[in-house]
């Protein structure tokens, strides 16, 4: 088989020699481009961002992912102003079809899977293929396999990764590609390495001299777990017996862990930051025969985040022109607060934006557990704040939703209090821009890495945080950001949460609102020396550079 790819996938660019290394990367969900929705939130931001980064380094990576019908959904408002899910079909008329129309099987019978090519112009992204089932052939339940990003359904969840995994290295057969490495970006992409192990003749050695595994969350909803016979009814395991399985991953038991197979089977694999390094090898460590676990962390793509005029401004170190500058990156986000929710916020005002991924752990309502307090925050009168939420609960999370709801109908009480829907790849790009402060309320040491704070500060916001993920490699707490120090990590959850609230106001009451009303320049020298430390280390081509010098290699 080739180990160069056809023609007509090749890369636009002479391949730098330090990342010659042939590398397909799989992963559930990628974010490239707005106007390409086949992502739900932080996986899909930093897989587009590192699709981003090999472009710019020239590195010899291609990507292989789904392509969703109706995306993730469109996040709507029905008439009584809760929050809506919408499911409504995508239509991409710069995906060209790559002619490639093969099968593989899944619930015991053969699925047409087609993909599709992105062509690197467009986005500038190395090149990437999308799968669908949604084809002539199939019929209604093999269609629906590629409608919507993480189905509630678990057959249609299994068959998604199904899809991924061996239809993707299915793909790189039929185009006669054969690269040395197969990254997995999480264990989605799994049933891949099955398929792979029959391709080298069944040789574990072969398997695992090709195999990387990144594991991005220690929460147990993100390591799959099923009992093996129902994997193996749906063709899970490429045509391997279940006594093969069993001896290639280990696994003797009927429950089958996903992220513990990958662990295994991978000549490598690592966790998206030092914590969550550290968090995984304790996590995995007592489990026989799995590979090392080192650690890349995660980043996002300069190019596509930073605004160019503040980077200007900021490379001149003209502090004036900065904060000029940042006022007037406001306003697009304060004319989307003006057309969603009717509100005028004030460029001049600080600005406090909390927005990623609506899951519990990530304490979204973490400030309105305080009554008195966020009452007294909202209604200073000689330190005025906004703040605005934002982001996608998972659709059938009704918990998550209730919350989103609980916010949006509380902030009608308040003038400079704002809730904001679909949050995508523009809306994040706004609220980045438009943040003085960015706020990150997670449960440590639960959330793996997290990027959103990585491009905030490249937009000049400062990160305010509980100390998890990326942020314990960047923060100098008051140096460039204000850190809430850790509870006790044996306080029941109310005490945990009553210190970390705390902490927060004390920070926001004591260090930032007076800094920024009253030393406005030792505000634009925090901002400053911010925006130096996250491009010291926390850009995706630092990140895609690591992977071929520590991981591939």
């Amino acid at each position: 088989m080739a180990t160069t790819l056809p023609a007509a996938f090749q890369h636009p660019y002479t391949i730098d020699p330090r990342f010659s290394k042939s590398v397909a990367y799989f992963s559930m969900e990628f974010a490239v481009d707005q106007a390409l929705k086949t992502y739900s939130g932080g996986l899909g931001f930093l897989a587009g961002s590192h699709m981003k980064s090999a472009f710019d380094l020239k590195q010899n990576l291609i990507g292989i992912g789904m392509l969703w019908k109706q995306g993730y959904y469109d996040q709507v408002r029905m008439p009584d102003n809760s929050m809506g899910v919408l499911f409504r079909e995508k239509i991409y008329s710069f995906l060209q079809d790559t002619g490639e129309y093969f099968t593989i099987n899944i619930f015991g019978r053969p699925v047409w899977v087609r993909a599709y090519y992105l062509d690197p112009k467009h986005f500038n992204t190395a090149p990437m293929f999308f799968l669908t089932t949604d084809v002539d052939g199939n019929d209604e339940q093999s269609r629906s396999i590629s409608y919507r990003l993480y189905d509630n359904d678990p057959t249609l969840k299994v068959a998604q990764c199904m899809v991924l995994g061996l239809g993707g290295a299915k793909l790189l057969d039929e185009i006669d590609y054969s690269p040395e490495v197969y990254h997995f970006n999480e264990a989605h992409a799994l049933s891949g390495a099955f398929h792979l192990y029959q391709q080298l003749g069944k040789s574990k050695e072969a398997l695992r001299e090709r195999l990387i595994f990144t594991t991005h969350t220690p929460e147990e909803a993100g390591n799959e777990k099923h009992n093996i016979h129902f994997l193996d009814n749906l063709s899970f395991f490429g045509g391997l017996t279940l006594d093969e399985v069993r001896e290639l991953t280990g696994i003797h038991e009927d429950v089958f862990n996903h992220s513990l197979a990958a662990l295994r089977m991978a000549r490598r694999a690592n966790g998206v930051s030092k914590l969550h390094g550290e968090v995984a090898r304790k996590m995995w460590g007592s489990y026989p025969g799995i590979c090392d676990i080192t650690h890349v962390t995660n980043a996002q793509n300069y190019r596509y985040w930073a605004d160019t005029q503040l980077a200007e401004t900021y490379r001149h170190k003209d502090a004036a022109a900065m904060a000029v500058r940042k006022r007037a990156m406001k306003q697009p986000l304060l004319n989307i607060i003006a057309d969603q929710a009717g509100k005028l916020f004030d460029p001049t005002v600080l600005t406090i934006v909390w927005a990623r991924r609506f899951a519990a752990y990530k304490r979204p309502d973490l400030l309105l557990h305080d009554e008195e307090r966020f009452m007294r925050l909202l209604n200073n009168p000689n330190y005025p704040i906004q703040v605005i939420w934002a982001g996608k609960p998972y659709p059938f999370d009704e918990g998550a939703k209730q919350n989103f709801n609980k916010l949006h109908y509380r902030s009608h009480l308040h003038p400079n209090m704002a809730v904001l829907t679909g949050y995508e790849l523009a809306l994040s790009k706004a609220l980045k821009d438009g943040a003085d402060v960015w706020l990150n309320t997670p449960v440590v040491p639960r959330e793996a890495s997290g990027t959103s704070g990585m491009t905030a500060a490249m937009n000049g916001a400062i990160n305010l945080s509980t100390n998890d993920g990326w942020i314990c490699e960047f923060a100098k707490p008051g140096g460039n950001s204000f850190i809430v120090p850790e509870a006790d990590p044996q306080a029941t959850a109310d005490i945990r949460d009553a210190h970390d609230r705390n902490g927060l106001y004390d920070l926001l009451e004591q260090q930032i609102l007076p800094m920024y009303y009253d030393r406005p320049n030792d505000w634009q020298a925090l901002v400053s020396q911010s925006m130096t430390d996250v491009l010291a280390y926390f850009t995706a081509e630092r990140m895609a550079t690591e992977y071929y010098e520590r991981v591939y290699a």
